[in-house]
């Protein structure tokens, strides 16, 4: 019998807590909210994760065992995109933490997990993106020897697609064109 989703609740990123969605709370506030020193740009690390954390619209669920593989979690992901998609607020941000998960389980699942739903979820107008304390080995924009992807608890992020997004689908035709089904090219008049 396949386990439910918890209900996601409100990141609110009060120092001090020691659940996973309090690290995570922390981690937002403390580390995607700020700039950081190797990002090679100014401002924070996630020019989204403020404004949405400002507002309430940060949201965790934690999922209390160790999914049994990438098919587990690929279906615990679709669940929590159901309840993702009930809200159409932009500036909503959903973290489902997995710290159960080991260094040893990043690249399968939490890596592979997010390559296997990215185009999925980039044709509904949203991104996904990993998180672990390996980190995953995706260079950031503006400094290639940056790690950005960083957390310390594993976890996928789900938001909605923003227009400067773009960096992060042109590699793929696919994601490019549902990029632009969002965001039109502009006439230069």
């Amino acid at each position: 019998m396949r386990q439910p989703v918890p209900d996601p609740r409100p990141v609110r990123a009060e120092p001090g807590e020691a659940d996973a969605c309090g690290v995570a709370g922390t981690w937002v506030r403390e580390y995607l909210c700020r700039p950081h020193p190797e990002l090679g740009r100014s401002g924070p690390v996630c020019p989204y994760a403020r404004r949405a954390l400002d507002r309430g619209m940060v949201w965790a669920v934690t999922w209390p065992d160790c999914p049994a593989d990438a098919t587990a979690m690929t279906a615990i992901m679709a669940e929590c995109l159901h309840w993702f998609e009930r809200s159409t607020d932009p500036d909503q941000a959903l973290l489902v933490l997995f710290p159960r998960l080991t260094a040893a389980d990043h690249g399968l699942t939490i890596e592979g997990v997010q390559r296997r739903l990215k185009p999925a979820f980039v044709r509904r107008g949203l991104m996904i993106g990993e998180f672990h304390d390996g980190p995953p080995d995706v260079p950031g924009l503006h400094n290639p020897w940056f790690r950005p992807l960083r957390s310390p608890v594993p976890l996928l992020a789900v938001r909605h697609m923003v227009h400067s997004d773009l960096p992060f689908l042109q590699g793929d035709p696919e994601h490019l064109a549902a990029y632009r089904r969002f965001f039109p090219l502009r006439s230069s008049r």
